[in-house]
């Protein structure tokens, strides 16, 4: 069984690093051990967000998500869940019972891969994607397959389950993370395991996503990776050499191979009168 829950979470700490949200996944709630999917938490330190995805424009200082991939129904019993798992975590981060923290600072979302139809009669739309219910408690509804391709939603395509907005979401997503970028090797390989069939495939992604943040590293990270013939390849001497001192242009080759280039002026040049004699007098010298 995938456990796209745990990707969705684990995809959601990038999207909020290096903000003033922390990002808790699987939030026990209760003594039982009901694990709510994801709670953001707004923090003292840390800048806002840059660019969010649309609908997380009314973040407040707990957010509480529900997660439901391609696989799953968000409907009303979801819904009673999510209202469940706020009123044990606002008991949970009150100071107690008598001093509940206020309302305000609690924001419910459910998030799911595809339109909910169940719920049509209850949602109002707010924009592309974007919903609202009444359900004891406002919740607002994310469908991560009605997105717009833009750039600032290309974390919801990620899970939109559609092939196209998986890919765009793949090509257009920046990781704040280098080691949560792997992420999308699982999800490609995923979709592939559920028949979501894409052209383009992990290996193609991996390649123009390289290519696309070779400048972040180091000639040392890279070249290894190459041949003499790859690393010079379609660069003429003049944009070659210039890199290179004139000990590691000859590192490596032998007089008789450097020589043949110089003509005699060149090979003399730089010489004193009586080192070109000396050098005549040991020739003549030289026993035949």
């Amino acid at each position: 069984m995938i456990d796209w829950h745990r990707i969705f979470g684990m995809a959601l700490t990038d999207l909020f690093t290096n903000s003033n949200y922390q990002v808790e996944l699987e939030k026990d709630v209760s003594t039982q051990q009901q694990f709510l999917d994801v709670v953001i938490v707004e923090q003292t330190e840390g800048p806002p967000v840059a660019s969010l995805p649309d609908g997380l424009d009314n973040l407040a200082k707990h957010n509480l998500l529900t997660y439901k991939s391609h696989q799953e129904t968000l409907d009303k019993w979801a819904l009673k869940e999510l209202v469940g798992y706020y009123i044990a975590y606002r008991k949970l981060v009150s100071p107690d019972l008598n001093h509940l923290r206020p309302e305000e600072e609690f924001r419910l979302y459910a998030a799911s891969a595809s339109y909910p139809a169940n719920l049509d009669k209850l949602l109002t739309k707010v924009q592309a994607g974007v919903y609202e219910i009444e359900f004891c408690h406002p919740i607002r509804v994310l469908v991560l397959s009605q997105f717009p391709q833009t750039p600032n939603n290309a974390f919801w395509q990620l899970f939109s389950a559609k092939a196209e907005k998986v890919l765009y979401g793949g090509t257009h997503y920046q990781w704040k993370q280098s080691t949560l970028s792997s992420l999308i090797n699982q999800l490609f390989e995923c979709y592939h395991l559920e028949g979501i069939i894409m052209s383009y495939t992990v290996d193609d992604y991996v390649k123009d996503y390289t290519k696309a943040h070779l400048h972040y590293l180091a000639p040392a990270e890279v070249l290894p990776h190459f041949s003499p013939d790859q690393r010079l390849q379609g660069l003429s001497p003049a944009e070659v050499l210039p890199r290179f001192s004139p000990d590691q242009r000859l590192q490596g080759l032998s007089p008789e191979e450097v020589l043949p280039h110089f003509s005699p002026d060149q090979r003399l040049q730089g010489l004193s009168p009586e080192e070109i004699e000396a050098y005549l007098s040991k020739l003549k010298n030289r026993p035949h």
